[in-house]
């Protein structure tokens, strides 16, 4: 098997040597956590085995987590305390990385978060300043307290240096199980500053939009003086994410430093679609994600970067999160959202790829109120939201058919 080679960006496009490359990808954030352990790591196996036989080649995972004074957050993580850093899972981590590589699989690499299920600016901002405890689960401002709180990161100096260290640790990290350095492994396409970063709660933090900036460029420019190898990207869910200012989005990735954009669409988290009542709400959400599409396309274009679509979803029918609920609606959403991209790759749009939220496999819910608890099993949903909420699950066939249908046509408009 060929080894692969590095991802390069020319224009609005991505390339691997002189082709243009092209993905389908999934969200499989809690790889390295499958890495901890022998049982974990055969798991591991038959998932990258099985998303190989699918015709996934892009996963976008975590590879860094905090620890949070908040419940519903990620045990174990990687950095238990400042400057502390978890070898087990880091040896998770270079495992999931070997075993893609062998597979000719590429790695996004997430490096912090701005919500707080994995600890993230949060955990950043309080290390340093032991007083303030924000909760988003709090009854009064809860979110916006915290989303507040969690943009001033942005000027959190020790918080930075903090999360500097971490990342200047993982890029010069030498993988246990094949030797290379992260910082010269072609399995990793990029690092990601962070899942999601925001200016704030809304439009009333639009001064801090300056900071946000500021980091942005900063730590990119950071990441590339260690590692001048390896793409990187923000994390972006797109203009939802800029304060509904497009503009914001377009100045946070115009940065010389970014690599290539990324956009998230959430029909149901953002009330575009209520699934316990489809029939009046779905044919307008499809409306508003094309509109929403069709917005980063365009911003991409004038930015003449590449556009990865990193985050979409829907609940199987009427919210159930069981594994053998039907999947009509899904279904039906994810065929819509692979036509858009395949339409678009054909008129040499900015759009290189997607991946879906999020792959569960083999992973199940045990407990009768949804909830993860610390030594369950990982879906594709995160500690913080009802498992199954958003999973493809392996025995989701008619969702997989689908995905292989796309992976075919994705693999064609590449050659």
């Amino acid at each position: 098997m060929n080894e692969p080679e590095f991802i390069k960006v020319k224009g609005m496009h991505f390339f691997i040597g002189e082709k243009k490359y092209l993905f389908i990808g999934t969200n499989f954030w809690y790889g390295s956590y499958l890495g901890l352990d022998e049982k974990g790591r055969e798991r591991l196996i038959r998932e990258l085995d099985n998303l190989k036989e699918i015709g996934i080649t892009n996963l976008r995972i975590l590879g860094a987590s905090e620890t949070s004074y908040l419940k519903n957050t990620l045990q174990p993580v990687f950095q238990p305390e400042p400057n502390i850093y978890n070898e087990n899972l880091l040896e998770g981590l270079d495992f999931l990385l070997n075993e893609m590589n062998k597979r000719n699989m590429y790695a996004v690499i997430i490096l912090n978060n701005y919500w707080e299920w994995s600890g993230g600016f949060l955990s950043y901002n309080y290390w340093t300043d032991l007083v303030q405890k924000v909760d988003p689960e709090n009854q009064t401002n809860g979110w916006k307290d915290f989303m507040n709180y969690s943009a001033s990161f942005y000027q959190n100096e020790k918080g930075n240096e903090l999360f500097r260290n971490y990342v200047r640790m993982l890029i010069t990290r030498k993988n246990k199980f094949n030797g290379k350095y992260y910082f010269e492994d072609p399995t990793i396409m990029a690092w990601q500053l962070a899942n999601e970063p925001r200016p704030g709660y809304s439009v009333e933090n639009i001064d801090n939009q300056k900071n946000y900036y500021e980091w942005i460029n900063e730590t990119a420019k950071f990441i590339k003086s260690i590692d001048n190898n390896h793409l990187i990207s923000i994390g972006s869910e797109g203009v939802v994410g800029s304060l509904q200012i497009d503009s914001i989005y377009f100045n946070a990735h115009k940065s010389e430093y970014i690599d290539y954009n990324t956009f998230h669409i959430w029909a149901k988290n953002w009330d575009w679609y209520y699934p316990k009542d489809p029939d009046k709400t779905y044919i307008k959400a499809k409306e508003k994600v094309i509109k929403y599409y069709n917005e980063h396309l365009l911003l991409s274009r004038k930015l003449n970067k590449p556009i990865v679509l990193e985050e979409f979803g829907l609940s199987k029918d009427f919210d159930n999160y069981n594994v053998n609920e039907k999947t009509t609606y899904r279904d039906d959403y994810y065929k819509f959202i692979f036509d858009l991209v395949e339409d678009s790759i054909k008129v040499n749009s900015a759009i290189a790829g997607t991946n879906f939220w999020a792959w569960a496999g083999e992973g199940r819910n045990i407990n009768s109120n949804y909830k993860w608890e610390v030594g369950n099993p990982f879906t594709g949903d995160p500690p913080h939201e009802p498992q199954g909420l958003y999973s493809v699950f392996d025995v989701d066939f008619s969702t997989i058919d689908i995905l292989k249908l796309h992976a075919i046509k994705i693999k064609n408009l590449q050659e």
